[in-house]
């Protein structure tokens, strides 16, 4: 150990010495030396994230993309007090940027705004020009715990679990050392922060007080390495902000840009987020008036005290009889503050906050600040030059199992050394952040005799816990009994009736009373002006023909109709709260008086399967294994001389129930021809779960479907429809091509495969065509010799290009290309088309591929309406 003082350290910190190899010495205090991930999860390579390696424990709270979440909570526990950069929590608002290993020193940020010099930097000059430092730093995500206040009353958020906070060794700069190089003006009161992330609104940004930034005890810094490795994607790499002791959501990732101001941060993000609203403004009020996002009162910085109980965990059961009831239970867990302060007790209670007992607490941090000046992966540690406390502490206390069993409930608060203490009640608020009331575990009989039950308030990213099942028997968590039923005569609160979540979701207040006739919906039943019905209540979506993301097509094949369960299918509950703008008003009682009969479904023998109003069913005859994860599916239609009907270009919907009873519904398009009679083959790539991630809806019911079993098809639809000679509709448009540049990245290849096979089997079809086909893996190439025998057919006018992006899985005999479609193919291909005459670029695979393709087209002014995505 090393009791020098800092300024004989800096001569070396200061000196681009970035070897990830650093020699640790034997220290007494918690370390940690993470490995860089390299492996891309299955789950992630269909998203605009394909290229960054994840950790399969991790919760996920928002689907697969854009990427949040949390550890699972005792896993994190049990990593200790330096939390693994694998299981650190990820808050993202879009796609994470891709920064290559070699740009990394070169990456650049500039400090502008009220500054007398400002300046551009490259991160190797940032570390070579300022002291370098590497500190045990908590990070907490504003939103921790909102689950429990979405239980309540959803607000504007996803649900976090209790897990939202990690504790890492961040290494890089102190930012005031770095802002006071360009003279900040005396009228300077916050630094603006801004990265180079690109979600909707925009690149994410915020900001910090000035005085807060200067502030040694603080401790902010700029850094670039997090557990002894340069900082991964989804932390930001190559550099970010850490802010120790405020929420989550200022420590900006990839940083690009820091701007001195005399005023907050303009930015989107700074005014509509990472803010308490007072808990009397309701959603409605929040959305309609837009001044309370821009109070500054009601901006967030500092965390605030919360302390959270692992052990016992959720669904743990405990055996408590008179051969064990005395001895002890470890109840365990964590706790944090903000602003520097000191948790300075953490106190249990299991009479429901009349008694309480205090517990032990653990401050590892202190070892650090014991330690004095300590050289530690190209920066100095220096926790002994400030009092404040910046990470999380760890508390337990031994509990006799009798008292475990004799109680209702256990609840933990903290309270720091100002003596501020953690609510009994919870403070909802429309944002739902900073759910910091006291963390409640429920005591339940088990199942057999003598066991007892422990209930969290609810599960990270599935149904569970005490919160769920109040709110399901009708209870009101807010109550002083937490809404649970009570015993020994006691008087009970009136069960609440339960709320339809979902319905709330799409309605607008201002509209649930008006009534809607059945004659008024059936005046739009057309594709003009089409109205449908959810749940009961008729919506109106002209306004988003142009816009949906699926097509006008799928709006106008249920104009007048019910589209209750093929719009929860496929929906996010993000896209179930558009609804409300285009919500008219409730369907009149459709009750009937007369007397019901049953009805015998009589199937009309039509020579065309598919009904854009009606679903039909056929079944399952055979399941041809392609590869490891690739199947085509052969399905019987309803006799042996129908065919599809299904427009080449176009898709259908197929739909069928999991294995919790919901429906799930997805478009395909077949690789079977379109004239075929009696039958549908449909290849489909498989995603399988793996290492905890659950795999693909819709795949695995196909994989695991009974031969003989049925499903359901709907159709067709679709923006595009190849005719024939060149000829082809486009939003029900005429058009005409000499030929068409193709884009298909996996299982894709199949609208561009029906496309090519109708040119191919029509010898008086001159269209030429060119397909790229990308994908990661020789053995993933699907329809490959299909493919070649297009190629070989006599004036076929096809050329095709394949691409692997999978680098270790080439073998030395490819002769095609390697890598991914990129600027640089694109011109040349263009110009090829150019060359030939009037040409539409067709492009279908895997988000990843798409969004790049967008991309390329926005950065090379190409016109996006000759692209059309399937």
């Amino acid at each position: 150990m090393s009791s020098e003082s800092p300024s004989s350290v800096f001569s070396e910190t200061s000196s681009i010495q970035i070897s990830e190899t650093d020699v640790e010495p034997e220290l007494n205090f918690p370390l940690r030396k993470d490995v860089p991930k390299s492996k891309v999860l299955e789950l992630d390579i269909n998203t605009k994230d394909y290229r960054v390696p994840r950790d399969p424990r991790l919760l996920r709270l928002t689907g697969s993309h854009p990427f949040n979440c949390e550890a699972p909570l005792t896993t994190l526990f049990e990593d200790g007090f330096i939390t693994s950069s694998d299981l650190h929590f990820v808050r993202n608002h879009g796609p994470v940027p891709h920064v290559e290993d070699e740009e990394i020193m070169n990456w650049t940020f500039s400090v502008e705004g009220l500054v007398d010099e400002p300046f551009e930097m490259k991160l190797s000059d940032m570390i070579q020009e300022f002291p370098q430092y590497t500190n045990p730093i908590t990070l907490c995500c504003a939103g921790n715990r909102r689950k429990e206040q979405n239980q309540v009353k959803k607000g504007k958020g996803f649900n976090w679990g209790a897990a939202g906070v990690s504790t890492s060794l961040w290494t890089g700069a102190f930012l005031w050392d770095v802002i006071s190089k360009a003279k900040p003006s005396k009228k300077a009161r916050y630094v603006w922060m801004e990265g180079c992330d690109d979600p909707a609104k925009g690149a994410y940004g915020t900001c910090v007080p000035l005085p807060m930034v200067k502030d040694p005890e603080r401790n902010i810094m700029l850094c670039y390495k997090q557990n002894g490795i340069y900082l991964e994607p989804d932390h930001g790499k190559p550099l970010r902000i850490v802010i120790p002791g405020v929420i989550g959501g200022r420590s900006v990732k990839w940083l690009k840009k820091l701007v001195v101001s005399d005023k907050p941060s303009d930015n989107w993000y700074h005014f509509f987020d990472n803010r308490v609203l007072p808990t009397m403004v309701t959603p409605e009020m929040a959305a309609s008036d837009e001044s309370w996002w821009k109070d500054e009162r009601y901006a967030i910085y500092d965390l605030n005290l919360q302390s959270i109980t692992v052990y016992p965990e959720n669904d743990e059961t405990l055996i408590v009889d008179s051969s064990n009831e005395d001895e002890l239970y470890n109840v365990k867990g964590f706790a944090y503050n903000g602003g520097g302060k000191r948790v300075g007790r953490v106190e249990i209670s299991l009479d429901g906050g009349k008694t309480w007992k205090l517990c032990e607490i653990d401050y590892p941090e202190d070892s650090y600040r014991d330690a004095g000046y300590i050289e530690l992966y190209g920066g100095t540690i220096n926790v002994c030059d400030r009092m404040s406390c910046l990470c999380w502490c760890f508390w337990n206390l031994q509990i006799p199992k009798r008292e475990l069993k004799c109680a209702k409930d256990l609840v933990v608060r903290a309270m720091d050394i100002s003596m501020t203490v953690q609510p009994r009640n919870m403070y909802w608020n429309v944002t739902s952040m900073l759910n910091n009331w006291w963390y409640r575990i429920a005591i339940q009989p088990g199942s057999q005799n003598d066991e007892i039950r422990f209930e969290h308030p609810t599960l990270a990213n599935k149904p569970g816990g005490w919160m769920d099942r109040v709110k399901k028997e009708g209870g009101d968590i807010l109550n002083p009994n937490y809404g649970e039923r009570v015993a020994n005569g006691e008087q009970e609160e009136e069960r609440k009736p339960y709320v339809d979540e979902e319905l709330q979701m799409i309605l607008n207040p201002d509209k649930v009373n008006i009534i809607i006739t059945k004659e008024q919906l059936a005046q739009h039943s057309n594709e003009q002006d089409p109205w449908f019905i959810v749940k009961g209540h008729v919506f109106d979506g002209t306004p988003f023909l142009q816009e949906h993301p699926g097509g006008a097509q799928s709006i106008t094949m249920v104009a007048g109709e019910d589209a209750t369960e093929d719009f929860m299918a496929i929906h996010s509950d993000n896209s179930k709260r558009m609804l409300q703008k285009f919500h008219l008003g409730k369907l009149e009682d459709q009750s009937s008086t007369t007397t019901s009969v049953p009805i015998v479904e009589i199937i009309e023998k039509t020579p065309t399967l598919l009904n854009p109003k009606k679903w039909k069913k056929i079944k399952l005859v055979n399941k041809e294994i392609i590869s490891h994860d690739s199947r085509i599916f052969h399905f019987e239609l309803e006799h042996p001389e129908q065919t599809t009907g299904l427009p080449v270009g176009k898709h259908f919907f197929i739909r069928s129930k999991d294995s919790t009873g919901s429906l799930v519904m997805r478009a395909y398009t077949p690789k079977s021809n379109h004239k075929i009679m009696g039958k549908l083959e449909v290849l489909v790539k498989v995603y399988f779960a793996k290492e905890g991630i659950p795999g693909g809806k819709m795949t695995n019911i196909l994989e695991n479907m009974d031969i003989g079993s049925f499903i359901e098809i709907k159709g067709p639809t679709g923006e595009f429809e190849y005719l024939s000679n060149g000829e082809y509709l486009l939003d029900n448009k005429p058009g005409k091509v000499d030929s068409f540049l193709m884009i298909a990245g996996g299982s894709g290849i199949t609208p561009c495969y029906q496309v090519i096979k109708e040119i191919v089997d029509n010898e008086q079809d001159n269209t030429k065509m060119k397909l790229f086909y990308g994908n990661r893996k020789p053995e993933d190439i699907l329809c490959l010799q299909d493919l070649d025998d297009f190629v070989a057919t006599k004036n076929s006018n096809l050329s095709v290009v394949h691409c692997l992006s999978d680098y270790r899985g080439i073998p030395n005999e490819w002769e095609g290309l390697t890598g991914r479609m990129n600027k640089l193919l694109w011109n040349q291909y263009i110009e090829e088309q150019n060359k030939i005459g009037d040409f539409l670029v067709l492009v279908c695979g895997p988000p990843g591929m798409v969004e790049g393709v967008k991309t390329i087209v926005k950065e090379t002014g190409f016109d996006p309406s000759r692209v059309v995505y399937f």
